[in-house]
């Protein structure tokens, strides 16, 4: 497989996790958006995150200083779900402007 296939699989498989966890914690958040969301689910947001970070553009990040939810300091769960649907937006936005690259 070539690099450039590696990285847009790469970048594919990233959307998709953001997705996947933006659905489920969007339910958790209809049912108590206050709620801090737990360790053990907050550990695979934030892996999914950094990837996140590490495939998108620099001008196509989020938010210039974040990178990852502080488990010392739990996010609630509606504040998990406007971090990824921003996220969500950057990789369309991104894969938009490069679309012979996907």
């Amino acid at each position: 497989m070539s690099i450039e296939l590696a990285d847009k699989n790469r970048f594919n498989k990233i959307e998709e996790q953001l997705g996947a966890l933006h659905k489920e914690i969007s339910i958790l958040s209809k049912k108590k958006p206050d709620d801090a969301i737990n360790e053990f689910k907050l550990e695979f947001i934030n892996q999914v995150l950094r990837e996140a970070n590490a495939a998108l553009d620099e001008n196509y990040l989020p938010f210039a200083d974040f990178t990852t939810f502080d488990k010392d300091n739990l996010p609630t769960n509606s504040d998990v779900v406007m971090i990824l649907a921003q996220y969500l937006k950057c990789f369309y936005r991104q894969r938009l402007d490069a679309p012979r690259s996907f």
